[in-house]
């Protein structure tokens, strides 16, 4: 299996989601941030999807700007849409749902935290996704959250791939460090990078990760 790790800038169009997917014919599935779109675009990421051929993993702004988990599979059918947790609620359960016979696990943003309690009793995870929003805001929250899907990875023995958006910051504090990472079943590092926002394509069975063009993030 192929998947694309995306680190977009925020936009309002979908433009390079379109490219990458244009671009890209050999990707399986596309990951992308927390908060990418809007849910007026939905009905387009499914027809792209479907077009393509390819699952999107993501998280999406519903009509009041709330975080929202979303997968849509190669066919443009929505098979996790759900709220993200509240920030003054206990963190939510983690989500599990299931493709053409492969299992995934859904983590949104600071979700990661809950992963190692939420996740222990499920079995046969292949995939675990992390969207995540803006980069971190220290060094100190950047080895956290990495060191926490990495014992995701193991305790589950699943793949898994977090990232966030190129730019931004959280809550506007003016410093951000952008992050893509991927742990492999045993919790050996596949990628792990920061302040580094090119495009990669990991392969699932050799545990290879290909850096490839991408759109100029200059909007």
């Amino acid at each position: 299996m192929k998947i694309l790790i995306g680190q977009p800038k925020k936009e309002e169009n979908l433009e390079q989601l379109s490219f990458e997917l244009k671009t890209n014919s050999s990707v399986d599935l596309i990951i992308y941030p927390e908060g990418y779109c809007q849910k007026t675009d939905l009905e387009k990421v499914s027809y792209l999807a479907e077009k393509f051929k390819t699952a999107i993993v993501m998280g999406y702004k519903d009509n009041q700007n709330l975080d929202r988990a979303l997968i849509i599979n190669n066919n443009g059918k929505v098979i996790l849409d759900r709220a993200k947790t509240p920030e003054i609620k206990t963190l939510y359960t983690p989500s599990t749902t299931q493709d053409n016979g492969i299992q995934y696990g859904y983590l949104l943003c600071r979700e990661v935290f809950l992963g190692l309690e939420g996740l222990k009793n499920e079995n046969s995870i292949n995939i675990i996704f992390n969207p995540i929003g803006v980069g971190m805001f220290s060094e100190e929250q950047y080895s956290d959250w990495s060191g926490e899907a990495k014992q995701i990875s193991i305790q589950q023995k699943s793949i898994v791939i977090g990232t966030s958006h190129a730019d931004g910051s959280y809550r506007n504090c003016g410093f951000s460090i952008p992050i893509a990472f991927c742990f492999d079943e045993t919790g050996e590092v596949i990628l792990l990078s920061k302040n580094d926002t090119r495009t990669r394509i990991l392969d699932t069975v050799t545990k290879t990760v290909e850096v490839i063009d991408s759109i100029v993030k200059s909007h």
